[in-house]
């Protein structure tokens, strides 16, 4: 018999929750991916070993690390490679990355890494099988590296603020699954326990390549790194509009992850009253946040502005967090008295809400995976089908697209990389390749052409088909309310930043560092456990350097 489910307070509406202002404000919480995935590595006692090391002295070569999840084993194979400094980017027009990856479905075996070899530091222009999970490469943060490497060879101090000003000794500028370049499918790892959640085995590609750049550096080092440095180092990533229009293109995951998140608020926030230990252990968590504040240094003006602004909103908020916490539904009277501060305070105030809360919401995350894509209803009646357009694009249908405006950017698919790119439509050619995420304009359109008909919706579907996709986005919206953003997406304000920050968010991505309102540097698994910590596998949000 099933255990009745906790008691919520009503969710968040999906008119306040899915704005870009908003999913620009996000933070890491306890139900992002890699949070979920090193608690199911700590369950299954996972042990990682590394049966192929064959590195010279100058840390050139490859390995090889193997562990078993859910009954199957996989295998990240890295390569480490000599790159003269001048091809060194972080830009995806680069042909050539300090190492390569590869997470094997198995253990390779001597063949398996002599076409790896040859395959893998091409990337894109490589060969790849079914065998090959996924794809990825990096490029060293080459101060820190090699500061790190000289220090522990002359057995001198480690220059502790570098460590964490940058915090990680690789920065990854790729990550790929799916399919892409003939590696394999979803659909090979989708059922498997451990890989069915969304984005597993990216995830556990990217801890495993943290844990080779620490090995990299101790070897080409000749020593240990101190254990409280090793775990301070994350992984380095540069992501940029490539992830942006995946919010858009599946609609009905992006429902599900913020359901879920959404979900998790509610039923904390109905938490009628916390006992000592867990007002004690807000407050704790609550420490570490301004700490991680204070440690978040970045050079763009706007995002440190932002930053140092929620560091005031953040002290004068939890001042008298204690007292708060005494009251009656205190996480909700917490999440209300939040309200009155910065968006990027208020989101920070629903991370530490979930974070003590475990038994009450990891369940959850079992939730964020994909479903049935919600089809096409050619028998709703039309008068719904209004309803709907009036209570969730009711936004957008006074926007005026025939100023420029509201229709300065578009979308468009890049032929040399065939990566998503955001093109100024007034100002440079190729507006007619457009790709088409003008949700709102869609929509809009599809609504001006609905007034007063009265024909049932399947002959509307007929006289006017180029409405079909915007009606099938309306009506998903009655099952998955939030699959849509809010906001017009190829208008002038328009942010790409925003939907890279809500997507990293739920990788469990911190230290957001802009390089521009369309890429963004990022640090993952920054205090997550070591190989051989798994045991401690969940105490490490908004990791801090002094613990």
């Amino acid at each position: 018999m099933n255990a009745p489910l906790p008691p919520q307070e009503p969710l968040r509406p999906a008119s306040q929750v899915m704005r870009l202002q908003r999913m620009g404000s996000m933070f890491p919480t306890r139900l992002s991916f890699l949070r979920s995935l090193m608690r199911r590595l700590s369950e299954e006692q996972v042990t990682v070993t590394r049966p192929v090391w064959q590195m010279d002295e100058d840390g050139y070569g490859h390995g090889v690390y193997s562990l078993t999840l859910g009954g199957f084993t996989y295998s990240l194979v890295a390569f480490s490679n000599r790159l003269d400094p001048s091809r060194r980017t972080d830009r995806v027009i680069a042909e050539a990355w300090d190492s390569a990856f590869v997470l094997y479905d198995g253990v390779p075996g001597a063949d398996d890494i002599a076409r790896l070899h040859a395959n893998a530091p091409l990337q894109e222009a490589g060969r790849f099988t079914a065998k090959d999970l996924v794809l990825s490469r990096a490029n060293k943060s080459v101060r820190l590296f090699a500061h790190v490497a000289e220090a522990l060879r002359n057995g001198t101090e480690i220059d502790e603020e570098m460590v964490a000003r940058i915090g990680y000794l690789m920065r990854t500028t790729a990550v790929y699954g799916n399919g892409k370049f003939g590696i394999a499918d979803r659909s090979v790892i989708a059922q498997r326990p451990g890989l069915e959640g969304p984005f597993m085995a990216e995830m556990l590609t990217v801890w495993l390549i943290r844990g080779f750049t620490h090995d990299l550096v101790e070897h080409v080092g000749r020593a240990d790194l101190d254990r409280r440095l090793k775990r301070h180092i994350g992984v380095g990533n540069s992501t940029g509009l490539g992830m942006a229009p995946f919010l858009v293109s599946h609609p009905e995951l992006l429902n599900n992850w913020m359901m879920v998140r959404e979900t998790a608020l509610a039923r904390v926030r109905a938490v009628r009253h916390l006992n000592d230990t867990q007002i004690a252990d807000v407050i704790r968590l609550a420490g570490r946040a301004a700490r991680h504040l204070e440690e978040w240094q970045v050079p763009d003006a706007q995002q440190q502005a932002r930053i140092e602004e929620l560091r005031r909103d953040w002290a004068d908020l939890t001042g008298e967090l204690g007292t708060l916490l005494r009251q009656p539904k205190p996480l909700d009277q917490l999440i209300r008295v939040s309200e009155a501060f910065g968006m990027e305070c208020q989101e920070l105030v629903v991370s530490l809400a979930l974070e003590p809360f475990g038994k009450m919401i990891d369940g959850l995350t079992d939730c964020m995976g994909m479903t049935t894509p919600t089809p096409l209803n050619p028998t709703m009646d039309v008068a719904d089908l209004r309803d709907l357009i009036d209570r969730h694009f009711g936004w957008a249908l006074p926007l005026d697209f025939e100023c420029q405006r509201e229709t300065a950017q578009f979308w468009y698919v890049s032929e040399e990389k065939l990566e998503p790119r955001l093109g100024l439509r007034y100002e440079e050619d190729g507006g007619e390749l457009e790709s088409p995420l003008d949700i709102a304009r869609q929509v809009q359109a599809m609504s001006f052409d609905l007034n007063d008909y009265e024909k049932p919706l399947v002959n509307f579907l007929r006289e006017f088909p180029q409405h079909r996709a915007a009606i099938r986005r309306v009506q998903r919206l009655e099952t998955h309310p939030y699959a849509e953003i809010r906001d017009n997406l190829i208008c002038e304000a328009c942010k790409p930043i925003d939907m890279l920050r809500c997507k990293l968010s739920f990788f469990g991505a911190s230290k957001f560092d802009p390089k521009s309102d369309r890429w963004t540097r990022i640090t993952l698994a920054q205090g997550a456990p070591l190989r051989d910590e798994l045991v401690d596998a969940d105490n490490w949000w908004l990791p801090v350097f002094s613990e």
